[in-house]
């Protein structure tokens, strides 16, 4: 993939988004520390300037400490003004839920957060005149790996017609700080969460599968025949897809 078309491409249409099709004046995003919201943050400067671009780090009791050290190097090095960038942390938002609502486990809580996320990150855009920004890359919107109306309620996807192995890739290109493309995926929800052990497939295989299926047209059994990828993976894979698909539609109306 010609890296330096990728950077063109995506950076021109998100400031014809957001500044022409949308008519607002900033972007606002929500940086982890992990490599989809570093590359979007880093594209999101180059489209419209580092002062049109709003950083929030929502940190929570499970967010390590080295996200929000790498997070404050991301911001550092692309010169985001002091002005630009908060921390808010979620903790006493989150545990408002908890005390009102019965039965919040992991997931149930994991899917509050990122709903308060978002929250927080369309309140800032409205009193900014902006738009929200998502992180999401190909891989998790088409594994259905998001929060429904969290993570996934944004106003544009930037990088979200590129897999995660070309996301890492397009981070190297970008000159994204190595400790973050090494970081193992993870939403950090709970502690010790990561997306591959989730989703219960590297990346790499997961890629390979979308890409043949979704890229290059093959089925089931071409996938397995010409790549040696498992039958069983290749089901599980493309079976998630299927069952997610409502994920990525808008409400149906009845």
């Amino acid at each position: 993939m010609d890296y330096v078309k990728v950077v063109e491409h995506i950076t021109k249409k998100l400031r014809w988004y957001v500044t022409d099709y949308a008519h607002k004046e900033t972007g606002v995003l929500g940086l982890s520390g992990g490599i989809d919201s570093t590359v979007t943050t880093y594209l999101a400067t180059m489209a419209l300037g580092k002062d049109k671009v709003l950083v929030f780090l929502l940190p929570s009791r499970v967010t390590p400490k080295e996200d929000m050290e790498d997070a404050m190097d991301v911001i550092e090095r692309l010169e985001i003004p002091a002005t630009n960038w908060k921390i808010v942390s979620i903790d006493s938002i989150v545990e408002a839920f908890e005390k009102t609502l019965e039965r919040v486990g992991n997931l149930e809580r994991g899917n509050i957060m990122a709903r308060v996320r978002m929250t927080i990150l369309h309140h800032e855009a409205a009193l900014h005149n902006g738009l929200v920004i998502g992180t999401g890359d190909r891989s998790e919107l088409l594994m259905g790996y998001f929060t429904k109306y969290g993570d996934a309620g944004v106003d544009v996807l930037p990088i979200a017609g590129l897999y995660k192995t070309y996301v890492k890739k397009l981070a190297k290109h970008l000159k994204v700080p190595e400790r973050i493309i090494q970081k193992p995926p993870s939403p950090r929800l709970w502690p010790g969460q990561t997306a591959e052990e989730e989703l219960g497939i590297d990346y790499e295989t997961l890629d390979a599968i979308l890409y043949l299926k979704f890229d290059k047209g093959f089925d089931e059994e071409e996938i397995t025949r010409h790549y040696a990828i498992p039958r069983e993976l290749v089901k599980k894979v493309l079976s998630r897809v299927e069952t997610t698909r409502h994920k990525r539609q808008f409400p149906e109306v009845l």
